[in-house]
């Protein structure tokens, strides 16, 4: 039904287009409580998430745009999408794997190369196929040399809005030639409502002990650094303006938190908390939780307001905050770091939760 609207004031057949020969459409998932998730296989991205706030309204709580043809020219490509082949950054767009040195890797940030390039996970039709009301599956092949990686990567993604208001996504990759791989998911969120201006107010919590410092281009350099005693620090509650703007180079470097936290483990692979995040306005809680070594906290820094997002909306400079729970930026070059090397006969899993309940 393409006049089909949804819960978040979304037209279905807004999400209907021909792109590289594939239809692009949008999936919508609803739960026995009433919350609406929707999906586009362009890009896998997450274009609503409608979840009830402490007085039972829903509240859409992340970014997002009106139609494929906003996303095709958007100054945020990776609203709600699937980042890949490789998530966050590699410096100078190469690296070496078993003796290759692969150099051809676009350069789209400062002078290194980011989100798997010009034509990444985030800008090309998936397929889709919707198991049932609340579960959908998207798939996507990305040829041996794309983007400059190595490798025929054959990639799932499964969304699924569990009845506990949880979105569960599982990723599942193989190759059939050696290759590296860092698969996050880069939804944007602000708990009082998609379009309000600041999470400033937004009380954030991260487990974790140590942050990676990076250098003027978000490289990181050097080894871990503790959190303590620093505006880092949010294994307690803090407001996420509370020290935002403190004079702290990590701070300076990034226009604020774009920084890559690791996160407590007891094992690895284990399913374990990651960050707690709340909006004192509509009194969402959003509980993360992931598989994942680490997490990119990026609190929209670069975000400017100067295009209409979702039913009117401008989206300003920290408007919304992002939990990326992925494999550190640069792993390919630097051994020290939990490897990111996908090899044939191997299979690479991760699930990442995010709960939403209401205090």
């Amino acid at each position: 039904m393409k006049n089909e609207s949804t819960l978040s004031g979304l037209t279905v057949a807004n999400f209907s287009k021909q792109i590289d020969g594939k239809e692009t459409m949008l999936c919508i998932l609803t739960n026995n409580k009433g919350a609406e998730l929707t999906i586009t296989n362009y890009g896998a991205k997450i274009v609503s998430l409608m979840v009830p706030d402490r007085s039972g309204k829903l509240t859409d709580v992340v970014t997002g745009h009106n139609s494929i043809d906003e996303y095709l020219v958007s100054e945020e490509p990776y609203f709600g999408a699937i980042c890949g082949r490789y998530g966050n950054r590699i410096a100078g767009g190469k690296f070496t794997l078993d003796g290759i040195v692969y150099d051809k890797l676009a350069i789209n940030n400062g002078p290194n190369s980011l989100h798997g390039g010009l034509k990444g996970f985030n800008s090309v039709v998936w397929d889709l196929n919707k198991i049932d009301g609340q579960t959908v599956e998207l798939k996507y092949t990305s040829a041996d040399g794309e983007e400059g990686f190595p490798g025929k990567l054959d990639t799932t993604v499964t969304y699924h809005l569990s009845d506990d208001n949880e979105v569960i996504i599982t990723y599942h990759a193989v190759t059939n030639k050696p290759t590296v791989l860092n698969l996050t998911n880069h939804s944007y969120f602000n708990l009082s409502g998609q379009g309000d201006p600041s999470v400033y107010d937004h009380k954030l919590t991260i487990n974790a002990d140590y942050y990676l410092p990076t250098d003027e281009t978000a490289i990181p350099y050097g080894p871990k650094e503790k959190v303590e005693g620093t505006p880092m620090d949010f294994r307690t509650p803090h407001e996420v303006g509370e020290r935002i703007d403190e004079d702290f180079e990590a701070l300076n470097f990034g226009k604020g938190y774009d920084h890559t936290y690791i996160l407590n483990k007891k094992e690895e692979n284990e399913l374990s908390l990651c960050a707690r995040c709340t909006s004192p306005k509509t009194g969402i809680v959003m509980e993360c939780y992931t598989t994942q070594p680490g997490v990119q906290l990026y609190t929209g820094n670069w975000m400017t307001g100067n295009f209409v997002g979702k039913n009117g909306q401008r989206y300003p400079a920290r408007a919304a905050l992002c939990l990326e729970t992925q494999h550190y930026p640069d792993s390919p070059n630097k051994p020290e770091y939990p490897s990111t090397v996908l090899r044939p006969g191997e299979t690479f899993q991760s699930k990442t939760i995010y709960k939403f309940s209401v205090e």
